[in-house]
């Protein structure tokens, strides 16, 4: 049985059984803090299922661990809680055994990019078609606010209490060099833009990372503030669409032009000069520009960096498994178990 996925061109079928939000929501009280980010990021989720025109029962969460990884709990569908950063490789035995259903695994910047790293990196790399969500709030929630992967340089923490000196790493620019097929990033304090973002990812056949700039209130409260906040965020973020000029601003007086080798923010720019999005360029380099791109030297790019086609990980396996099949005899177990050197033990 396969799966059909929403496309503009072909859009999604009415839900089964009239399928809404609530019908995605379990009944397990919800254990973050007040006002963390992940409830919006957990309620965009849950709004853009029931639009994919599939069973509660197509649907598989896997998490590894840390505040994010409770989220399994909160949907009413499959789900598996896993161990530290092994989440894509129990999500590849999911998407293997069964290529119907589909699958999300949702992770943090510490559980994938940290003791997570390769197996992250290779679930990616493989094209392997799942939906990564990527909690980024820069810190380590869940024990206790130690630095992560992805904090600034500075950030003093129990782990770093002088400071940390490590250079940050960059979730979208090693997903794009692991040649993810589908890269982007979203704010939780934006649940329309999520909404479209985690939409477009259902669509995508293939790797999916989706990075969310997430608020942890405890261990790193504002930590996005200077590019997202209500007050900020028209001068800082430049919204990615295909086929428009990477303009900002609140005129959009600003533009993203090309200055040798590199993108630079230019004030007022003729409209000749400003780059066109294109998530569709095959070679990703204008994507891994703009996921070099970091608050305060440049605008913060939020939505679809790249979106093209390749073979995924899953039709590959089984086309091999199928050609091996049809040019060899059906197996004898009998005969394999008393081939090669064996003995008998009286």
């Amino acid at each position: 049985m396969s799966t059909t996925l929403a496309t503009p061109e072909n859009p999604a079928p009415e839900a089964p059984a009239g399928l809404t939000r609530k019908d995605f929501a379990s009944p397990v009280a919800i254990r973050w803090c007040p006002g963390c980010g992940d409830y919006s990021i957990l309620t965009a989720v849950q709004g853009v299922l029931p639009t994919l025109g599939l069973a509660k029962e197509d649907f598989v969460f896997v998490s590894g661990i840390g505040c994010s990884s409770r989220f399994p709990y909160y949907m009413n569908t499959y789900g598996f809680h896993t161990i530290h950063g092994r989440a894509p490789a129990v999500a590849t035995g999911v998407k293997l055994s069964n290529p119907k259903l589909q699958v999300w695994v949702i992770t943090g910047d510490g559980d994938a990019l940290s003791i997570g790293g390769n197996h992250f990196i290779h679930a990616l790399r493989r094209n392997l078609d799942v939906k990564i969500i990527l909690f980024n709030n820069r810190i380590y929630g869940l024990t206790k606010g130690q630095y992560s992967p992805t904090s600034a340089v500075g950030t003093v923490s129990p782990s770093t209490p002088f400071g940390s000196v490590d250079q940050p790493l960059s979730p979208l620019s090693l997903a794009l060099g692991a040649e993810a097929s589908f890269v982007a990033r979203t704010s939780d304090n934006d649940v329309k833009h999520m909404t479209e973002v985690f939409t477009a990812a259902a669509a995508h056949k293939g790797s999916a990372l989706i990075e969310v700039m997430q608020n942890c209130v405890i261990f790193a409260d504002k930590v996005h503030e200077p590019y997202y906040g209500r007050t900020t965020k028209q001068d800082n973020l430049v919204y990615l669409q295909d086929g428009k000029p990477l303009r900002f601003g609140k005129e959009l007086e600003k533009g993203l032009v090309l200055n040798g080798l590199s993108l630079e923010a230019k004030e007022n720019p003729a409209d000749a000069e400003v780059l066109v999005h294109d998530s569709k360029e095959s070679s990703g380099t204008l994507a891994f520009m703009l996921s070099r791109m970091a608050h305060p030297e440049y605008p913060v790019p939020v939505g679809v960096f790249r979106d093209v086609e390749r073979p995924t990980y899953t039709e590959s396996v089984r086309a091999q498994m199928e050609a091996t099949k049809a040019k060899s005899p059906a197996p004898d177990l009998g005969k394999l178990f008393n081939s090669g050197s064996t003995w008998t033990v009286e």
